[in-house]
């Protein structure tokens, strides 16, 4: 069922020749205006869009997740929860290796499932990730969706609790969406890999004194470009019967083409909602606008994932009770942090405003806890006591 089918409700089926375009969605493919079936598999040979899903799935499984308590914001590290979200999904995947996995097949192919697994009590144990293709999503008479899920012992139906599910925009992959940019792309691509293969780029003209038949000119470009072409391009050209070689510049169709290649870098881009200095394109990159396009990925591009993945830890590993007393959190401090000077500044005026104690900055700097690190006091305004009690009692009775 096509995405316009899937918004509007309709569930309608029909038989499907083998020439349908809508036979190669099914297959995985989708045929594009350019005559090319675009496919996740071949839309990840684009560079563009392998650094958009690269960027977008490693960034949310590299950034760290805790459990915190409402009252007091600390780390909620007893609660079952927690070893699943920051530590490891299961004794092989790691809590980082499932949510990048997860948000890759969400970008590729609709939808990242993973199965919740629980203790006789319906404490979580693991997440297991789900084969996309292997998963079915309805729902019940009143609304509430479940999941069937295919197994070699038959299908399985799975709650909506114990199946944790992300997806993409209205739940269809960026690569569906821009099939036709991304189809333009590999045109592209492949046009300019034909044109250099052998050569064949009309960079000159031989002209001949002589009037040739048909048989001489394919002799005489079936040497030419055994000679010149492919990895011998550039040697030396030997021509005689009165033959001469005419060179061609550079025209301002080459140029367009170029210029037409770089928009179809931003066009991916678009499609991704990726700043496209972040995939490499810096034609138009400043130092300046560089800086801001990474906080545009974070509030932009990243935030709508995050938020997801809170939502849907928080339905599949917490009850219902437990919500109202815990909250699930990325950490994107280091998204922020432009730099070493910047941060040391931000944790001074927090110390200085009395906002963090100096333990709360050495565990931002992933140092141990000191001694005397859990007083809110103004270290630059602040005077010492370094009086004991003992000595404070020595001196009240010489009083």
């Amino acid at each position: 069922m096509s995405f316009l089918d899937r918004l509007f409700g309709k569930t309608e089926t029909k038989a499907l020749s083998l020439t349908d375009p809508a036979t190669f969605e099914i297959m995985g493919g989708i045929v594009t205006s350019s005559g090319l079936a675009v496919s996740a598999q071949s839309a990840m040979r684009v560079p563009a869009v392998a650094c958009a899903v690269a960027l977008i799935s490693e960034t949310v499984g590299t950034l760290p997740v805790k459990l915190h308590d409402r009252d007091t914001k600390a780390a909620a590290k007893d609660h079952p929860a927690y070893r699943l979200l920051h530590d490891e999904a299961n004794p092989w995947t790691s809590a980082e290796a499932l949510r990048t996995q997860l948000t890759l097949d969400a970008l590729l192919s609709d939808h990242g499932y993973a199965q919740v697994t629980r203790l006789s009590d319906g404490t979580p144990a693991e997440l297991h990730r789900l084969d996309p293709a292997s998963v079915k999503q309805e729902r019940t008479a009143d609304g509430e969706p479940i999941y069937i899920v295919s197994t070699v012992n038959g299908p399985v139906t799975l709650a909506y609790t114990d199946v944790l599910h992300v997806q993409p925009f209205a739940g269809v992959s960026p690569i569906k969406l821009a099939r036709e940019a991304i189809a333009l792309a590999i045109a592209y691509e492949a046009h300019v890999a034909a044109l250099f293969a052998n050569g064949a780029r009309p960079s000159g003209i031989i002209k001949s004194e002589k009037i040739l038949d048909v048989e001489a000119k394919k002799k005489i470009a079936s040497s030419w470009f055994s000679t010149h072409g492919g990895r011998s391009t550039g040697g030396t050209a030997i021509l005689d019967e009165g033959m001469t070689y005419d060179q061609l510049s550079m025209t301002l169709a080459d140029a367009q083409f170029q210029e037409g290649r770089i928009e179809q870098i931003r066009e991916i881009a678009r499609a991704f909602r990726v700043p496209p200095t972040m995939l490499f394109e810096l034609s138009r990159g400043t130092w300046s606008n560089t800086e801001e396009m990474a906080r545009q990925f974070l509030t932009v591009t990243l935030r709508p994932w995050l938020n997801q993945w809170q939502a849907a830890y928080a339905r599949c590993l917490l009850t219902a009770e437990e919500r109202k007393a815990f909250y699930i959190e990325f950490n994107v401090e280091d998204l922020l942090s432009t730099s070493h000077a910047a941060r040391a500044t931000a944790y001074g005026q927090y110390r200085s405003m009395g906002v963090m104690t100096a333990n709360e900055v050495r565990g931002g700097l992933n140092l141990p806890k000191h001694a005397d690190g859990e007083t809110l006091d103004n270290p630059h305004i602040t005077t010492p006591d370094n009086t004991t009690p003992a000595q404070d009692d020595a001196q009240g009775n010489a009083a």
